[in-house]
């Protein structure tokens, strides 16, 4: 177990009591109704998400037939745990992206991949470009990032922007769903009590296939179905544009890189060194813990991004202060669905699903995987699928190891990214971009979402089977 999991397992109330003592059949009710108001809020009456999360947990307590005052305690608990658990990994990963951005990091890998790629290899640049910078990124901010690029090489080299724009948009996916620190991710973890290093080496190990079957490979296919001419109103422009100079290839490939060799290294020793009390181990322990990971390479990035950039004290200062606003919403949903699990679990949800994986015989993976995908698709949604799927099966993670618990988390977290269509603000994000209409963006980007998901959870039954 990570020293994050177990940070906030020592933090949460100890083994809480149910709030309720309904029947299985009251508890699948309050389930289904919790989900399905949430749903409505978010799809019919266009709440934001926070809101939709605190309103549901009400409801859903309502009607389990819990006092309103535990069921406000159970909320305010797995909000609390979960902000404390994750907010702080958030904020800095929204730091880290922000000065690869502004500083033209981003841009100066995006020019030297391409500069050493022929045309034949150009989709698979495009995904590795999107991997690397997909990584510290949210997706929307990857999107508008990339998309300029997208369209610039399109028409300069009279390209397909389907055989282009595919795997560029399904790197930054696939990291969105499956690789730490994005938001989903680190909230599944916190709710599942999964090792993050360990998810983080299985996620990588799954999206490396994933992004190559659903981006370069599923994008030739794509091509053949849809025609898009790239839309000419659309004037990309790149945050280097207005720089005098920008950070090397190598220091800013090091910076972004460094969080995910810190952590893989501590789940590495984790697995090979014994004595705990070694010096090497004690090391590890404390550099590749999330926090001092992220940390470290947001203080590198200050002098290897944002100094190389010729940004002065009062600049970062400020690109820091940015990078902060605009995940606020984001924390507020990701610990109101804390507080929707934390609810969940102590109405007894979570162990009446258990129960009833145990008389279907079904693989818990694939159990979670379907349970996130309806939320996906109902909510549109991917982090509220992922946030509200993981406080379901949460209790499936007992007794399993931290192999096939960061699988699980794995397999939330395809079933996240199952089938973008009108509800999603990410399929009007492309469409918009691309220039297509509704149908052709259903036939290209949401069956691309959809190979994913569908990719990436046969990866994890496959590794369940293997370790």
């Amino acid at each position: 177990m990570s020293a994050l999991s177990a940070e906030l397992l020592a933090a949460a109330p100890a083994a809480t009591e149910p709030i309720t003592g309904a029947g299985d059949t009251r508890l699948a009710v309050a389930a289904l109704v919790g989900i399905a108001v949430i749903v409505l809020l978010i799809t019919r009456w266009k709440m934001h998400a926070f809101l939709a999360l605190t309103i549901g947990t009400g409801v859903l307590g309502a009607v389990a037939g819990a006092p309103l005052a535990k069921t406000i305690t159970s909320f305010t608990t797995g909000l609390g745990t979960t902000v404390a658990g994750v907010g702080v990994l958030i904020a800095l990963g929204a730091i880290l992206g922000k000065l690869l951005a502004d500083s033209g990091g981003a841009d100066q890998i995006v020019d030297t991949i391409l500069a050493r790629t022929g045309e034949r290899r150009l989709p698979w640049a495009m995904a590795l470009i999107a991997g690397l910078i997909g990584l510290p990124l949210f997706f929307e901010v990857g999107i508008v990032l990339l998309i300029p690029v997208v369209l610039l090489v399109a028409r300069r080299g009279n390209h397909s922007l389907m055989r282009i724009g595919i795997p560029a948009l399904a790197g930054l996916s696939v990291m969105h769903g499956l690789v730490p620190p994005h938001p989903g991710p680190l909230a599944a973890i916190d709710a599942i009590h999964a090792d993050l290093g360990t998810t983080l080496a299985l996620g990588v190990l799954v999206a490396l296939p994933t992004v190559a079957i659903a981006g370069p490979l599923f994008g030739r296919f794509v091509d053949r179905w849809v025609q898009v001419t790239p839309p000419e109103h659309l004037t990309p422009t790149r945050a280097s544009d207005e720089l005098d100079r920008r950070p090397g290839f190598v220091p800013t490939v090091a910076t972004m890189l460094l969080p995910v060799v810190l952590m893989l290294g501590k789940a590495l020793v984790d697995v090979l060194v014994d004595d705990q009390g070694s010096l090497v181990f004690r090391i590890f322990d404390v550099i590749g813990s999330p926090l001092i990971a992220l940390l470290s390479a947001v203080v590198l990035a200050m002098f290897t991004l944002g100094r190389a950039a010729g940004f002065t004290k009062e600049r970062i200062s400020a690109t820091v202060e940015k990078s902060l606003g605009p995940i606020a919403g984001i924390l507020l949903i990701v610990g109101a669905g804390g507080g929707f699990k934390q609810t969940l679990i102590d109405a007894g949800i979570g162990d009446m699903i258990l129960g009833w994986s145990d008389g279907w015989h079904i693989s818990p993976l694939l159990l979670a995987w379907l349970i996130a995908v309806l939320i996906r698709v109902a909510t549109g949604s991917a982090t509220v699928a992922t946030i509200s799927a993981a406080g379901l099966v949460a209790p499936l993670a007992e007794g399993m190891t931290s192999t096939h618990s960061a699988l699980l988390v794995l397999a939330v977290g395809a079933g996240s990214l199952f089938f973008s269509h009108v509800n999603d603000a990410g399929f009007w994000l492309v469409k918009e971009y691309f220039g297509m209409s509704v149908p052709k963006t259903l036939k290209s980007w949401s069956a691309m979402e959809t190979v994913i998901s569908v990719v990436a959870i046969v990866f994890v039954l496959l590794l369940s089977l293997v370790l």
